[in-house]
């Protein structure tokens, strides 16, 4: 006997069933349970029982395609890797792809405002930390995830945007994928005084897709795969890097402003 479904109880459990998927135990959600403690936090590194960000639907377009300011240095204009140093990627269409090595440039600045649209394969293949993964490592070691992270369940402070193995992002505003995306990004490096001691940790804000991530937030220190870090090590690096982490992700549009000053 065929009985015909509501779409309002069709619709509920679709939504029931994305739940399940997205809040699954430990035991069928990737993560490590050996790692050690987020300084500060109650959570592991890559810990899969942290609870996931929730769904936000962004915008339809934010920053996308937005052209420089006028103080900008452009990055990549979508015609040449002139800026950049490091592995061999294609360039076409005014995109660039990864296909062997990471890739890194120099910023002129310290603290700076980075502008970097991404899309991930729109064939999904792999899982977790296999879908369209790559990062956007700022000087210093401080990595910003690029991950295909529409409907994919990897661990909370691996999903993209997060402040890699350190803090989630607030929300997940993934679009799906082969979309474009964009990223905003505030950076204030850290510092550190003449004998080596730490003044200020590294800060960051990130928007993906229009929607806040992290306001201001303070990075522990590098980032580690699996470990804790801290600022021991003084490093003031001023090199930007996009990471090949073998999947063929695409980059455009990137740019680079400086953090001047207030008028005195």
């Amino acid at each position: 006997m065929h009985f015909r479904t509501h779409p309002a109880a069709a619709i509920a459990v679709l939504a029931v069933s994305v739940c399940a998927a997205l809040t699954g135990s430990a035991q069928d959600r990737p993560g490590y349970t050996d790692t050690p403690k987020i300084p500060g936090q109650e959570w592991r590194v890559h810990d899969p029982d942290r609870p996931y960000p929730n769904l936000v639907k962004p915008g339809a377009t934010f920053s996308d395609l937005a052209p420089p300011p006028s103080d900008a240095l452009v990055l990549f204009d979508g015609t040449n890797l002139d800026r950049w140093d490091g592995g061999d990627w294609l360039i076409r269409d005014g995109y660039m792809e990864v296909t062997k090595g990471s890739i890194s440039a120099e910023v002129p600045w310290e603290d700076f405002q980075i502008h970097i649209e991404w899309a991930t394969p729109a064939i999904v293949k792999g899982d977790s930390q296999g879908r369209g993964n790559s990062g956007l490592f700022l000087p210093g070691r401080h990595e910003i995830q690029i991950l295909d992270s529409y409907e994919n369940p990897t661990y909370p402070d691996g999903q993209a945007g997060a402040m890699y193995g350190q803090w989630p992002p607030r929300v997940n505003a993934s679009r799906p994928p082969g979309k474009w995306q964009t990223y905003d990004v505030i950076w204030e490096a850290p510092k550190w005084d003449d004998n080596g001691k730490l003044i200020s940790p590294g800060y960051v804000t990130v928007l993906h897709n229009g929607v806040l991530l992290h306001h201001r937030q303070a990075y522990n220190g590098p980032t580690g795969h699996r470990s804790a870090t801290d600022y021991s090590r003084v490093n003031r690096s001023r090199t930007i890097s996009l990471q090949d982490h073998g999947n063929p992700t695409k980059f455009r549009n990137i740019w680079v402003r400086p953090l001047d000053a207030y008028d005195k």
